[in-house]
């Protein structure tokens, strides 16, 4: 969620802001679908607002939660700079063009990143993050069903994992529900085995098989590979902080939402 955030209009909470009669918001884009912790995020905020209201930022808590959330798996921990303020405008079409999607080439990813002031390293890093959560089969019906338009596969998935999954998961190329783990069999550990699979070509998204299309970031990920977890681990938290400064609004600008899901009036 904290990606998803900060890549349209920063880390703004924006993500967060419910849909009006008038405006749709960023949680309906398409890669916003498979976001959980809405409730979670609101439950945190009412508890934080009791004791300190009009303090905290939703920018803030996702960022906190994020960082937290990490930790309770296994997985690194970091300082979170805090006094970010919230944005009041989320809209669906930003979202469907800053947030990277499941179909994103190299070239694509990376002027993505790089107009967040991200570079191939940050990239591979926190492509990492897939090693937990799940998805739903609209983000890979595509990859399985109709790549090119002519009822085949994406050619840079293992043609076993395809298989595998229209077997057992994604069992029609209509079947927008069902929801598979983008790292089987270890999608609630924080480790290296994503980008094990992203070797194996048994990474769940073309953009995850796009890390390896190219000889920079091919590179880092086999270092990461080899590497050990605890190298992961402080690349990963390094590339949370960058990330987590992107378009922060702090001063007079936006403001301090009292609930999460709606501007104040």
């Amino acid at each position: 969620m904290h990606f998803h955030d900060c890549f349209v209009r920063g880390c703004d909470a924006s993500v967060l802001i419910n849909s009006t009669l008038t405006n749709e918001a960023e949680k309906e884009a398409l890669q916003d679908l498979s976001l959980r912790g809405y409730g979670f995020i609101d439950r945190v905020k009412s508890l934080v607002e009791a004791e300190c209201p009009g303090v905290v930022s939703c920018a803030d808590i996702i960022a906190l939660v994020a960082r937290d959330s990490i930790v309770v798996i296994g997985g690194p921990s970091w300082d979170v700079p805090t006094g970010r303020r919230d944005g009041n405008i989320s809209r669906k079409v930003e979202a469907l063009a800053n947030i990277p999607n499941a179909t994103n080439d190299l070239p694509t990813l990376k002027a993505m990143f790089s107009s967040k002031g991200l570079d191939l390293k940050d990239l591979v890093v926190l492509s990492g993050a897939h090693t937990i959560g799940n998805a739903h089969c609209i983000s890979i019906n595509t990859r399985l069903y109709n790549w090119t338009g002519k009822g085949d596969e994406d050619p840079t998935l293992d043609p076993e994992y395809a298989a595998n999954l229209k077997a057992r998961k994604c069992k029609t190329p209509t079947d927008n529900i069902t929801i598979l783990e983008m790292d089987p069999g270890s999608f609630r550990t924080f480790d290296l085995d994503y980008y094990k699979l992203v070797l194996k070509r048994r990474g769940l998204f073309h953009s995850d098989a796009a890390l390896t299309t190219n000889i920079t970031t091919k590179s880092y990920v086999i270092e990461l590979v080899e590497g050990s977890v605890q190298d992961f681990f402080a690349q990963f938290a390094r590339s949370m902080v960058k990330m987590g400064r992107i378009g922060v609004k702090t001063g007079s600008d936006g403001e301090i939402r009292k609930q999460c899901a709606v501007v104040n009036s």
